[in-house]
Parts: structure tokens; sequence; C-alpha cells
């Protein structure tokens, strides 16, 4: 019974986070599946288990999971042998691994504008809310450099201060 309750759990979480990253653009299974993972304790998932703990048609999971793997938020594999693939999220620093994956897309976003802000030239409204942007984003990027820099210091102190709490 405890096993039931503990999943009970897990599902009632994930769907709350999934509704607040469906808020941020997720779309709601996606934000289904990677809230679902997030808090469930094993470390790989096939497809119909991923289904099977949200209660859901391995179709729903199949467009999730691609989405998610696609946004580089979980991974896929397969083991030799094995007839199923498996999905994951990486477990060391999830959240950094994640941040840092943005970073060539902030280039993106600077690399365009510049384009656009050339194309559609300095003098109007718009080239100069372009060249606002690019350097908003320019901005963004140098501080999600420092962010990540300062995220590893502390999530180096507060994984000392877990191995020490859990001892």
């Amino acid at each position: 019974m405890h096993d039931l309750e503990a999943h009970n759990a897990v599902v009632r979480f994930a769907e709350k986070l999934a509704i607040l990253l469906g808020e941020s653009g997720m779309s709601r299974m996606s934000a289904r599946v990677f809230a679902f993972v997030l808090a469930d304790d094993a470390d790989t998932y096939t497809a119909k288990e991923l289904a099977d703990g949200l209660q859901v048609s391995p179709a729903a999971i199949s467009g999730a999971v691609r989405q998610l793997v696609s946004a580089g938020l979980m991974t896929k594999g397969r083991e030799p042998g094995a007839r199923s693939d498996y999905y994951r999220m990486d477990d060391d620093d999830v959240w950094g691994t994640i941040m840092a994956q943005r970073k060539p897309f902030l280039q993106r976003y600077v690399d365009l504008l510049t384009e656009g802000a050339r194309e559609i030239g300095a003098d109007g409204a718009g080239g100069r809310r372009l060249r606002e942007t690019v350097e908003f984003y320019r901005f963004m990027d140098d501080e999600l450099a420092h962010t990540l820099e300062r995220w590893q210091v502390r999530r180096a102190a507060w994984l000392e201060e877990e191995a020490r709490r859990t001892d």
C-alpha cells in the first residue's frame, strides 16, 4: 500500500508541476512526463512505464518524449538486445545541464536579431527595438555563463551538506 501511496503522491505532484510548466509554454503531455520523471525514483522509463505511471495511452507518451528529447530535457537510449527504447533525465545537475543547453539559442537570437536590425535599418523604432533586444540577449548570454559558474559552486556546497545530512 505504501508504494501505491508514494506513486499517487508523485502523480499528484507531477500534475501540479505540469500545470505550471504548461503556463510557461510547455505542451501539457510533455509537462506531465517531465514532471513525473523529475519526481519519480526510477532511473529509466520505457514509453509503456510512463504511460502506466501517468495512466495515459502510450500514443500520448510518444509525442511527449519526442518533444522532450528534442528539447534536450530527456535522453533516449536502448539496451543491446532490448525491443523498447528507454528515456531518462540526466541526474548529474539536471537544471545546470538544461540551462547550459539554452546557451546556443541565445546566440542564435543575437545573430538573427542583428541581421534583422541591419536589414530593417537603424533609424526607425523597429530597428531600435531590435538592437535593444540584441543587447538584452547578449546580456542574458553573459549572465547565464556567470550564473552557471555560481550554480556549480552553490551545487557543490549543497551536495556536501546533503551528504552530511544523510550520514
